[in-house]
């Protein structure tokens, strides 16, 4: 049994997909953000940073939604999230989780909170750039060699990559525009995963 603390449509997205892919029993606690919940004495006891996602595990409090993809998919070798071991698609696998949260998850740290930043439209526009020259990365990998990131095989890190397409909903270009982008996203959108997180978490907009 995990227990993961979770905001809607956060980080901690990716890691409650794979939980639900992996068919693991888990219980959910939900983090309000907007009333500052992450601040709270008892979270922060769990999380020091105050940040969202935590996964409990066997007693552990643990953070990081890319680390925690990885320890899930290590945890339930059986479930689509990840290739074998030690196999050259795994290899693979760990570099695209990497690559993506490398270049994206800080990226969109950035651009959600310009603060941490030069706040200047400068600054601003540098950052789109930045995301959007990894979505023209990807969509040309996707084109060539898709339709996952690891070709004919769905991974978690199709699961990542799904919900950062997702953070550019509102940019002034979404990663959707995309064309290879956009098919990978209405494929993991389909799964019943993605559906049952929605319906779990209350999320309606794209």
């Amino acid at each position: 049994m995990y227990t993961l603390y979770y905001s809607p449509g956060a980080a901690s997205m990716v890691v409650h997909l794979a939980l639900l892919e992996a068919g693991a029993p888990h219980d959910l606690k939900l983090v309000d953000i907007d009333a500052k919940a992450q601040r709270s004495p008892e979270y922060l006891r769990l999380n020091p940073r105050g940040v969202v996602p935590t996964l409990v595990v066997d007693g552990q409090p643990l953070s990081e939604s890319a680390a925690l993809l990885m320890l899930l998919a290590e945890r339930h070798p059986d479930s689509p999230l990840a290739p074998p071991a030690g196999t050259p698609e795994r290899a693979a696998w760990y570099s695209w989780i990497v690559y993506l949260s490398n270049t994206l998850m800080s990226s969109f740290r950035l651009w959600f909170y310009p603060q941490d930043l030069d706040d200047t439209p400068a600054a601003h526009a540098a950052v789109q750039r930045k995301i959007e020259s990894v979505w023209d990365h990807l969509d040309a990998h996707l084109a060539a060699h898709g339709p996952y990131l690891l070709g004919e095989r769905f991974s978690g890190a199709d699961l990542l990559l799904t919900m950062l397409m997702r953070w550019s909903r509102n940019m002034p270009r979404p990663a959707t525009e995309w064309p290879a982008l956009g098919r990978l996203a209405d494929r993991v959108r389909a799964r019943p995963s993605w559906q049952r997180l929605y319906e779990v978490e209350g999320l309606r907009e794209w």
